[in-house]
């Protein structure tokens, strides 16, 4: 009778079966849940924080700028230069052959509205600010930014006309909220 009882233990029954499924189940599904929210916490953390999203665009009004002004406001740490276009700055910019320059670009591919040129502020040379912003300053012999670093001369379009920059000066995203506000980033 003793040996019947010893088989009757090491026989699973369908009890055990059904549990140890419930338990394998379970345990499988918190698994999958705990690296679902382990992982969402971890990708969660590389979005970037609310101040660091406010930077990301700011909101100029134009109105103040009259014709021939210029402004210098802060994006993501970097000047953006602002210019209020005279009608000869934009003809200038308008009569300029492309293949002429080192960096091919026409002025309507880089303005959205002739009247204004917002352009980033860092010469592509070595990353110095330009002067041509303040009443007064050299802006170089073709009316639109001087670097006094190394002698890059920009157009009234931002585009490097003289010089060892490679590039012309970079535009920032920027879009027109209204006739007076545009939105940069």
């Amino acid at each position: 009778m003793k040996e019947l009882n010893t088989t009757t233990k090491n026989k699973p029954t369908s009890i055990d079966e059904e549990k140890r499924d419930f338990l394998f189940i379970t345990t499988t599904g918190l698994a999958i849940a705990g690296g679902g929210a382990f992982a969402w916490s971890m990708i969660d953390t590389m979005n970037p924080s609310k101040d660091v999203l406010a930077l990301s665009t700011t909101e100029v009004d134009l109105s103040p700028l009259e014709e021939g002004q210029s402004l210098t406001v802060m994006w993501r740490g970097k000047p953006i230069f602002i210019r209020h276009r005279s009608e000869s700055e934009i003809s200038s910019a308008d009569n300029v052959s492309v293949e002429d320059l080192p960096h091919k670009e026409s002025d309507e591919s880089r303005v959205k509205n002739p009247k204004w040129l917002v352009v980033v502020g860092v010469c592509s040379h070595l990353g110095c600010v330009p002067l041509g912003q303040k009443i007064g300053d050299n802006k170089g012999e073709y009316g639109g930014w001087f670097c006094p670093c190394h002698g890059s001369h920009y157009d009234t379009s931002g585009r490097i006309r003289k010089g060892p920059a490679p590039l012309n000066l970079e535009i920032p995203p920027y879009e027109f909220v209204s006739d007076d506000i545009i939105r940069i980033g």
